[in-house]
């Protein structure tokens, strides 16, 4: 009988984890999974930004794991994941217990690397909306800003590759300083390393560039590109902008009163620490079957795998994994684990299409890259408040799958289906 362990339980862990139980159940009785997290409870990170101004709170996209995942029979470890030992199939927990595993499915998501840039995030000087606790963190301090505001600061980091979630901040918070009559007055700046706006880390898709930056002005926020945040002090903004050829043209400073900006992302230490397991800044190498190279029992899928950047950009920028790229890759892992159980081969590949809605407050856009790395068989942005529905409509309803256990499907999937894209090569 097999043991499936799972090692991390965000969108891509959980919706693994179900899938993965409903798999095995077919097989017959006896197989195991378990669930490897390092906190309690399952969080719906797209809603971070709306609980950053108070739109959400931390009930609201929040689920106890030991409350969902043993009513499916799935086994839950919540110490996280202390040492990895491939080379005997185990690791050791957070609690000092060792758990053995016939197959490893690692969707533990990213290290936000803070570090990187001297007082960036929440123990510095800025604000982060990449975890529900920074999100509080985040709202506490934009209402004291509200009550003495200034000038406001978003964006994201060099090396960033997480840019989706910068745009939709700073648009919701002009949308909530308008609403609170305050929005004449806090200047506001967009800081982005991406070479243009609407790069995305993607290249563009479609009208990204013409559509954000008009969106952009409409809204009064004004914007630096091909920017490295250098340092960040208290109310000050160093940063370095650089040409096409990536020499620094530029050196200035940024004064705000409230800034959040989307770190680089590195591997969890736990998983970093393999050596073969993953590149040098962490993320886990995979072959088209999402499986590892040298752990052939091995799979990974979503923010923690390796994917090289799409194209070199004079301040380096990061490819995205959309919650549809994700899902995907843990379908495929899964489809294929199953065949290894089976004395098969893997054979199943994720689509890795990148689609996006993205929330701006009373509306939003909506984009979808088929493949994600240019030249694409299908792409476009379009805007509405038809996005905004949507996005509202699909935290309600994944919400409501992953309290039930219910693998899927998910609005991403049927909205997807009816464009053509498939999930699966």
């Amino acid at each position: 009988m097999a043991h499936v362990t799972i090692l991390g339980a965000g969108i891509g862990g959980l919706s693994a984890a179900y899938e993965m139980k409903q798999a095995l159940d077919k097989l017959g009785s006896g197989h195991r999974v378990t669930v490897v997290s390092n906190t309690e409870n399952f969080h719906f990170v797209p809603s971070n930004p709306w609980v950053a101004v108070g739109w959400r709170d931390r009930d609201a996209i929040s689920i106890p794991l030991r409350e969902c995942l043993p009513r499916k029979g799935i086994e839950v470890e919540t110490s996280g994941a202390q040492t990895l030992h491939p080379e005997r199939n185990a690791m050791t927990l957070g609690d000092g217990k060792e758990l053995a595993y016939d197959y490893l499915l690692i969707a533990t998501g990213p290290r936000l690397a803070f570090e990187l840039v001297e007082g960036l995030g929440p123990d510095g000087h800025t604000q982060s909306i990449c975890h529900v606790d920074h999100a509080l963190k985040a709202h506490a301090a934009f209402e004291a800003f509200c009550k003495d505001p200034g000038p406001i600061a978003v964006g994201a980091a060099p090396g960033a590759s997480c840019f989706g979630p910068a745009y939709e901040f700073a648009f919701i918070l002009d949308t909530e300083l308008r609403r609170r009559k305050l929005r004449n007055k806090v200047p506001m700046t967009f800081i982005t390393p991406e070479p243009y706006i609407g790069h995305l880390g993607l290249g563009g898709v479609g009208d990204s560039q013409g559509m954000l930056e008009s969106e952009l002005r409409q809204h009064h926020i004004k914007w630096e590109t091909n920017t490295k945040i250098t340092k960040v002090e208290s109310n000050t903004m160093h940063i370095a902008v650089h040409n096409k050829k990536g020499e620094v043209e530029e050196q200035k400073s940024i004064g705000f009163k409230y800034a959040m900006i989307i770190p680089a992302f590195r591997g969890v230490p736990a998983v970093a620490a393999v050596e073969g397991l993953c590149n040098p800044l962490g993320f886990v190498l995979i072959n088209a079957f999402q499986q590892s190279p040298k752990f052939a029992n091995i799979y990974s899928a979503g923010v923690c795998v390796a994917i090289p950047p799409v194209e070199a950009t004079p301040v380096p920028t990061g490819t995205p994994k959309t919650g549809f790229m994700i899902e995907s890759m843990v379908t495929a892992a899964v489809h294929n684990i199953i065949h290894q159980i089976k004395g098969e081969a893997p054979e199943a590949s994720g689509s890795w299409d990148a689609v996006c809605l993205a929330d701006m407050g009373d509306t939003g856009i909506a984009f979808v890259a088929q493949p994600q790395i240019p030249p694409r068989n299908q792409q476009w942005m379009k805007k509405g408040k038809w996005v905004h529905v949507a996005k509202v409509g699909f935290e309600k309803y994944f919400m409501k799958k992953m309290r039930s256990g219910a693998p899927e499907p998910f609005f991403e999937k049927w909205a997807l289906e009816s464009l053509g894209i498939k999930r699966l090569k």
